[in-house]
C-alpha cells in the first residue's frame, strides 16, 4: 500500500522544503521507493524536467534526493509571479496563461484536477509520496478551494505533520495557533510536529516539548538542529550573498523585482575566490570585475527598473574601464538592441529598447522554450550543461559570435571585444570547468578547484543525516524500517513518539 504523508509549515520558510528533502534521501537510502510532490508552488526558481516541462526548483532537488529524474507530476501547478497582482500559471509543466488572483480562483477546479491526477500517478509508482505544502494552512483568506495545504490533504485523505522554525521565535505560539485555526477534520489528520533550526541545549527545551504534547495531544517527532553553512537550493527567497574583502574576483548582480532562477549564482556564492553581492533598489552600485544581469519574469519592466536605478550609465562606465558583463536569459535579452512583447505575455504589449551592448533583438512568443542541454563554451571549449526556460526568440548579427555550441545549434552571443556575453543557458556555473572558464574570462587568473555538484550532494546527505539522527523515523514512517509493503496509512495515523535527542 502506498503512503502519502504531507509536511506543512506554520509559516513560509519554516523548513518544509528542507524536511521533505531530508526525508526523501533518508528513505531512499533505506531502499524505499519514494517521490516528492508539491501540489501548488509559487516560485520564480524553476527547473526543466525530462518530460519537457517546468517545475519548482525545490521539487527538482527533492527528486535528486530520491535518486529520481525530475518529472512534471512532482509539481503539477506552478505559479510564477510577473507583477504584484498576477502570475503565469503553469499546469503539468506548461504555461496556460497569465491570471490575477480572482481569475485563478475561478480556475482552481481545473488546477485541482491536475493536482489529483499527478498525485494518483505517483501513488501508483512509489511506496511513499512525500508532499510539501505551501506557506501556512492557517491563512484563512485562502482556505476556500485550497489545493496547496489542507484542501489537498482532505481531498486525498492523507496525514499531516507541521514544521515550525524555532530560530525566528514564537515556535509554540506558531504551532498551537496554527492547530487552533484548523477545522476539526484538519486537526484530526495532523499527527504532530517537527521543530526546526534549534540551537543550544535540548534539555532546556524539553519542558516546552512536554507541555506542547500535553496541550495538543499530539507528538513532537523530533527537533532538528540549526545546520550552519548548509547549502540547499532556495525555493524562491533570494539567498544571502557571500561577501569577502579578500576575494580575488568581485561580482555584482542587480536584485531585480522579478528576478528568476537566482540559483544560477549558487556556485559563485560558495566559491572561495568570489565576492558576489546582490544590489537592491536604492543601494549604491559598487565597482566590480563582473556584472551579471540575471533572469527575469518580466524583462521589460525590470529593464526599466534598471534604468531608473542608474545601471545603464554604470554598465557603460564599467565597460570603459575594461570590466566584463554577462547576461543570463532575461539579462541576455536586456543586453540586445530591443525587446518586443507583441502579445503582452509578460505585461502590457509593446517594445522596449535594450542596452544595445549586443547586436541582437528579441521577440517574446507564446510557446516557451524548455530544454535540458549540453555543449561547450566558445570562450575556451569547456564542457557546459544546463537548461533553457524562455519565451524569447533572439535574432541578429551578434549570433555570428555565439557563446555556446550545442550538438546541433549555436546559442548566445559574445561582443567583438569579448567584454560582453549573453546566453539563455541557466546553470552555466555549475560545471567546474565551465565555471573556471567564465571566471578566467572575468579576470580570475588562477581559479581554485571547486566542485559544485559534490557540494550540493553533501548538503542533501547532511540533511538526511540530521533527519536520521534527530527524528523518530521508525514511528513517523513505518516504511523506514525497511519493509515498504508492511506499512499502511492507519499505522501513520495512530503513531505517537517522544522527540529524539
Amino acid at each position: 500500500m502506498s503512503i502519502t504523508l504531507m509536511v506543512q509549515g506554520t509559516t513560509s520558510d519554516a523548513g518544509k522544503s528542507a524536511l521533505v528533502t531530508g526525508l526523501c534521501r533518508a528513505l531512499a537510502r533505506r531502499g524505499v521507493r519514494v517521490a516528492p510532490f508539491k501540489p501548488q508552488n509559487m516560485a520564480l526558481n524553476s527547473a526543466v524536467t525530462a518530460d519537457g516541462g517546468e517545475i519548482g526548483r525545490s521539487q527538482a532537488v527533492q527528486a535528486l534526493a530520491c535518486g529520481l529524474t525530475p518529472h512534471t507530476d512532482m509539481n503539477p501547478v506552478l505559479l510564477k509571479p510577473n507583477s504584484d497582482i498576477g502570475a503565469q500559471v503553469i499546469i503539468h509543466g506548461h504555461a496556460v496563461g497569465n491570471m490575477d488572483a480572482c481569475s485563478y480562483h475561478h480556475y482552481k477546479s481545473e488546477a485541482r484536477r491536475a493536482v489529483l491526477e499527478s498525485h494518483e500517478r505517483l501513488r501508483s509508482k512509489y511506496d511513499v509520496v512525500l508532499v510539501e505544502g505551501a506557506g501556512s494552512p492557517a491563512e484563512i483568506n485562502l482556505r476556500e478551494n485550497d489545493i496547496a495545504n489542507m484542501g489537498f490533504a482532505e481531498a486525498v485523505d492523507c496525514p499531516v505533520i507541521l514544521v515550525a522554525d524555532i530560530d525566528r521565535g514564537g515556535v509554540f505560539a506558531h504551532l498551537v495557533g496554527t492547530l487552533a485555526l484548523l477545522s476539526e477534520s484538519e486537526r484530526r489528520r495532523t499527527l504532530g510536529f517537527v521543530i526546526n533550526r534549534f540551537r543550544g541545549d535540548l534539555s532546556l527545551l524539553q519542558p516546552g516539548l512536554e507541555w506542547l504534547e500535553t496541550e495538543t495531544g499530539r507528538s513532537v517527532y523530533g527537533v532538528l538542529p540549526y545546520l550552519h553553512g548548509l547549502h540547499l537550493e532556495a525555493e524562491d527567497a533570494l539567498a544571502t550573498a557571500c561577501s569577502s574583502e579578500k576575494a580575488a574576483l568581485k561580482v555584482i548582480v542587480p536584485a531585480l523585482p522579478r528576478l528568476s532562477n537566482h540559483t544560477d549564482f549558487d556556485p559563485l556564492r560558495l566559491h572561495p575566490q568570489v565576492d558576489i553581492r546582490f544590489i537592491a533598489a536604492g543601494e549604491t552600485i559598487p565597482p566590480a570585475d563582473l556584472v551579471i544581469l540575471p533572469g527575469s519574469k518580466n524583462v521589460r519592466a525590470d529593464l526599466c527598473w534598471l534604468r531608473e536605478q542608474g545601471w545603464e550609465s554604470m554598465l557603460l562606465r564599467h565597460l570603459r574601464y575594461g570590466g566584463r558583463v554577462l547576461g543570463i536569459c532575461g539579462g541576455y535579452q536586456m543586453l540586445g538592441k530591443d525587446i518586443s512583447d507583441p502579445e503582452g505575455l509578460e505585461g502590457i504589449a509593446g517594445e522596449t529598447p535594450g542596452f544595445g551592448l549586443l547586436e541582437v533583438e528579441t521577440v517574446l512568443q507564446p510557446r516557451k522554450q524548455l530544454h535540458n542541454v549540453t555543449g561547450v563554451l566558445t570562450l575556451n571549449s569547456a564542457p557546459v550543461s544546463g537548461y533553457e526556460i524562455h519565451a524569447g526568440i533572439t535574432t541578429g548579427r551578434g549570433l555570428s559570435r555565439p557563446a555556446v555550441q550545442f550538438d546541433r545549434r549555436k546559442e548566445g552571443a559574445v561582443s567583438p571585444d569579448d567584454q560582453v556575453l549573453g546566453t539563455y543557458l541557466h546553470g552555466v556555473f555549475e560545471s567546474s570547468v565551465a565555471c573556471d572558464g567564465l571566471l578566467r574570462w572575468a579576470g580570475l587568473f588562477d581559479p581554485a578547484p571547486f566542485d559544485y555538484y559534490t557540494l550540493r550532494e553533501a548538503g542533501i546527505e547532511r540533511l538526511a543525516d540530521a533527519v536520521d539522527q534527530h527524528l523518530n523515523m521508525e514511528t513517523l514512517l513505518p516504511l523506514a524500517a525497511g519493509n515498504p509493503k508492511s506499512g499502511s496509512s492507519d499505522k501513520l495515523v495512530d503513531s505517537r513518539s517522544k522527540p529524539k535527542t
